[in-house]
């Protein structure tokens, strides 16, 4: 039985080339212009997700100054060639974790769910405390409940 590797579409792989490259300058500035306007952000500490561009964007850069070392090690994508899942690792506050992206796009490549899982949970709650930490203030001053 010979198996082959789904690959994205066209427009989401250009995206997640993009969202690599973002993410190897440390520098998420025009992550906005990946992002459906009603993208939604699924994170592994909260049971409801974050809506809106703003506010996935607004996680995203502040994860990725939470997170040190942090490293992508494989990807697989979906028949559809609309989803990826991303396998990282990372350390937070000197607690090693590793954790899969999901990612769903549209058909026009914009990203519309970022969905986190995170194990193990010393690192989960590593995380979660940090980003609390750092979130809360911008959070409140957007006051998002």
């Amino acid at each position: 039985m010979q198996m082959t590797t789904p690959a994205l579409q066209p427009a989401a792989a250009a995206t997640l080339a993009q969202w690599h490259a973002l993410v190897t300058q440390q520098n998420l500035d025009s992550l906005p212009d990946l992002l459906h306007p009603q993208a939604v952000f699924r994170s592994p500490m909260a049971y409801k997700p974050y809506n809106g561009a703003p506010l996935v964007s607004l996680i995203l850069n502040t994860v990725l100054k939470v997170f040190e070392d942090f490293t992508y090690h494989r990807e697989l994508a979906t028949a559809d060639g609309l989803n990826v899942v991303l396998e990282f690792s990372a350390t937070v506050s000197g607690r090693e974790l590793k954790g899969i992206d999901m990612i769903r796009f549209d058909e026009s490549g914009k990203i519309v769910e970022f969905e986190v899982m995170i194990r193990p949970m010393s690192g989960l709650q590593a995380l979660g405390e940090e980003m609390g930490r750092r979130l809360a203030p911008l959070l409140a001053a957007k006051q998002v409940n």
